[in-house]
């Protein structure tokens, strides 16, 4: 099963994402930990763009073949980005499951992002202007909508888990492993 998370820089997707991960026993690919990789392994201001995602699918690809749940940590705030994602799913012959993280309250949201330190090694976090400035597309597949504004990262999972079983009954293994 392919499990992908977005949303904005401070909705908690990360928190999350490796709560799912660890509940489950998946492979957790997180995007930003591959980008910084990258920043450290190649010559001070060099362009990383799109590399992060390229080494991602890659990586998930690899995992999903070997028969591996693989929940990618990311913005994915393109919805060109997000439909790789779903084709590598039906390349891979898995279950997808969509997962958009919001913050619903912006002085929570704004707060968070003021807040957090780097938890990667050299990573700069985003100003809350850069957050409110970023383009993010909606969605366009179904995919489920966890707010964390109001839910504990706890009681976030506990609705996921819910979520994941009520609309993938087929992979219940899963998390029964």
């Amino acid at each position: 099963m392919l499990i992908v998370f977005g949303g904005l820089p401070g909705t908690g997707k990360t928190t999350l994402a490796r709560l799912l991960a660890k509940e489950l026993q998946a492979t957790y690919v997180r995007v930003d930990t591959l980008e910084q990789a990258m920043v450290r392994a190649f010559p001070a201001g060099t362009e990383i763009g799109a590399a992060g995602y390229t080494v991602a699918h890659a990586v998930t690809a690899e995992n999903l073949s070997a028969g591996t749940t693989v929940v990618v940590d990311a913005v994915n705030a393109l919805e060109f980005v997000r439909q790789i994602w779903r084709d590598l799913a039906a390349e891979a012959k898995t279950a997808l499951f969509e997962v958009e993280c919001i913050c619903s309250d912006a002085a929570i949201h704004q707060q968070r992002v003021e807040e957090r330190e780097a938890d990667i090694p050299g990573h700069a976090q985003p100003t809350w202007q850069e957050v409110e400035a970023r383009e993010y597309e909606p969605w366009s597949a179904p995919h489920q909508q966890i707010d964390m504004a109001f839910n504990t990262p706890a009681a976030a999972l506990t609705l996921l888990l819910a979520q994941l079983q009520a609309t993938h009954p087929q992979s219940e293994k899963i998390w029964q492993d």
